[in-house]
Order: structure tokens, then sequence, then C-alpha cells
């Protein structure tokens, strides 16, 4: 089967509803070639899984061979703010230096960290939803799903009040980059946006060096473990992953969730008359609508995957999306099933890649999704949204309720 057949990332109407197309995909073989992104195509549960998990594979190969050696031409001169960034945060290193930094980074993002934050996120999220409610209603992406995890993150690193409503701009220029085939449009705002993130949380770590205080950014700083201490770039990307990484997924599960229950009123109905549903619904949103439809892995040795040889040098990506509706692994998988028991979705990766603010998401959810069951009893939905254009970050452009 032509990969061409079933996925086509660049249409709205695929983006909109990736999932039959995955379903083909998912018949037709475990391996695709696709042309347009030069990448092989994974559609199915236990190879995403397996490959996750792969040394053969990589976020880089850097660590390994240069761009000559691995048959990749080195990205352009000016784009270097951006790969500097990129490339020292956890998401894109391999051993030894990503085991060197995750464990710096977890002396400082601990899970009494995590702990702490709880009334923090409590307060935030009802002071949202206060202003939801008190308006009527609005747009729940704006109003609730976008500023909860990014006040979240920006209260965790210490950064003022003053500066917040610089972060989601730069995030989401940053974040144009991921997609597939980015333009040079694309580019130039990731990267300018990358010199202006990275210079600006240079001068906060300069600060916090003299004045330490109980903040994320205070603990990396001092973070050490035999003598080695994260280097001030690993730092910088290290607090700009978190924001990139910590307030998409949110996002998009926070909108793509509430678009599946509004779809799914009975569901809905059994969700409010019964919170203690809520964290294994919670689970089930993130797997029935995944938010990072696509991870991209750089395959280091030559592989083999149901009888083709995938070599050196390639580029796979592993359908997150197509993996989470696998009938292998899911029963019913095109079922929303809130009460669903066994739930081992991949929508927070696995393997040394598996997000770190995983909890963090979680606790953000549970507290945005409780306190509008709880206190929104009449929330409905005022028009059918759209769909971004991107399709690796996958959510809606607004979700237009009314109390």
């Amino acid at each position: 089967m032509d990969a061409n057949d079933g996925f086509d990332p660049w249409s709205p109407q695929f983006v909109a509803d990736p999932y039959p197309g995955y379903a083909r995909l998912r018949a037709a073989g475990r391996v695709h070639w696709f042309g347009p992104s030069r990448q092989w195509l994974v559609p199915h549960y236990e190879d995403v899984r397996a490959l996750l998990r792969d040394r053969r594979l990589g976020r880089t190969y850097l660590h390994r061979y240069s761009h000559e050696e691995f048959g990749r031409t080195a990205p352009p001169a000016d784009h270097e703010p951006f790969h500097v960034l990129n490339g020292n945060g956890l998401l894109d290193l391999e051993p030894p230096d990503h085991t060197r930094i995750r464990r710096l980074v977890s002396k400082a993002f601990t899970p009494r960290t995590v702990e702490n934050l709880a009334p923090v996120v409590a307060r935030l999220a009802s002071g949202l939803v206060d202003d939801l409610l008190a308006a009527g209603g609005g747009d729940l992406i704006g109003a609730v799903a976008e500023p909860l995890p990014v006040a979240v993150i920006a209260e965790m690193l210490g950064i003022p009040a003053a500066d917040r409503k610089l972060l989601r701009p730069w995030s989401a220029a940053i974040c144009g980059m991921y997609e597939l085939n980015p333009g040079e449009e694309t580019a130039r705002n990731a990267v300018r946006a990358s010199a202006e993130f990275s210079a600006y949380l240079r001068e906060l770590i300069a600060c916090r060096r003299s004045r330490p205080g109980d903040d994320l950014i205070s603990a990396l700083v001092l973070a050490h473990d035999d003598g080695e201490r994260l280097t001030e770039q690993e730092m910088v990307s290290t607090c700009v992953l978190l924001l990139n990484a910590g307030h998409e997924a949110t996002v998009n599960t926070t909108g793509n969730g509430w678009w599946a229950l509004f779809r799914h009123p009975g569901r809905l109905a059994a969700l409010r008359a019964d919170p203690a549903l809520l964290p294994g619904a919670i689970e089930e949103l993130m797997r029935y609508d995944t938010p990072l439809q696509l991870f991209e892995r750089w395959v280091l040795e030559d592989i083999e995957i149901d009888g083709t040889v995938v070599p050196r040098g390639s580029e796979v990506a592993l359908l997150f999306g197509s993996a989470n509706r696998d009938p292998a692994r899911f029963p019913a998988p095109d079922r929303l099933d809130i009460t669903r028991t066994e739930n081992p979705h991949l929508s927070f990766g696995a393997g040394i890649h598996y997000c770190l603010g995983a909890p963090l998401a979680r606790l953000e959810l549970l507290a945005s999704f409780g306190e509008l069951l709880r206190r929104a009893p009449r929330l409905r939905l005022l028009a059918e949204p759209e769909w971004k254009p991107g399709f690796v970050i996958r959510g809606l452009r607004e979700l237009l309720v009314a109390c």
C-alpha cells in the first residue's frame, strides 16, 4: 500500500479525523515509506512501544555520527539559535548526556515539587473557571486550557507575572518547527523566538545565581551530583522544554478532551454524576484523541520490521495516534470508554524519553476538568470547532462554550 492513500498530514480533513487513515495503514502492514516527509511510518502499538525503547534508534545521531557520516545535511547556519536550544534539551539528547542531565534535572524537579504545586494548580484553575463563569462562557481553550499550564510553569520557574505574556508566543513559534517539513517563515519565527527566550532565561538564571529563591530555576542552578552541574545552556534548554512540552500536551488534551465529551453526552453525564471516574477518564481522553500524534526517531543501525529493512540514516515516524487506537492492544479502540481499566496509552512516550512532566500534566488536567465538571454543570458547546493546521501537535483553534 502507498502510504499516501492513508496518510495526508497537510490535509485539513485528515487533521480533523486521522483515525480512519490510521486504520488503513495498520491493515496494510507494519511499516510504510512516506515520500513527502522521507520517513518510515510505524502505525502499530507493539512496534511503536518497542521502538521507543530500542537503542538502535535515537532522537539525535550526533552523539555517534557527523552529519556527513550519517548522510544528512547540516541545518542552515542561521537556524543555529533554534538547534542549539533544541539540541541541548532532554527530549533530543541520547546517553550519556541524556542520562547525566536527566539525573541532575530530577534532583530539582522532584515528586515533591509537583506535590507542592497542587494548591497552586487548584487556585489557578479555580480562578480561570471563575472568569469563564462570570463571562457566561467563551473560548474554553483561550480562557482555561492555555493559561493554566503556562501560569503553572511560570510559577514553578519563578518568572515574574509581568513577563508571562511572552511565554505562549515564544513557545508557539518554537513548536512550529516540530511539524513535518516546516517552511522558511516557520523557521525564521522559531529562530527569533529561540534567541529571545534564551536571552531572557540567561538573565533570569544570572539573577538566581546571585539571589536564589524557592523556584525551579534556583533548584537547577544548585543541582549537583559528584561535582557535576548543569551548564547554563542545559538549564536554558531544560526550562524551554518544560514550557513547550509541559503545556502543549495539556492544552490539547483539554480542548480535544472536551470536544470528545461534548460528542458523547452520555459519558459527560456519567462523569458529572461520579467524580471518582475522572482520573481514568483523563487517561482515556489522552488515548482517544492523542495530543502528540507523531514522534520522530533516527535509525542509528539497520533495523527490520516485518521483513522490511529500515536502513541506518533513515527517520521513522512513530504514530502515537494510531498506536493508541490499535485494536490489537485496546478493545473497541474507537469507543470513548471513560471506565476503561487497563489503558497503557503511549501519549507520554516510553523508554528513556518518557515525559518528565507527566505527573504535572495529570495534576493540571484533573484540576481543570474537575473544576468545570463541578461548577459548570450546564456547560455546552456553541459551535463545532476548527482544527489548527498543525498535525504533529494536534489541537483545536478554539472551543466556544456557554455556561
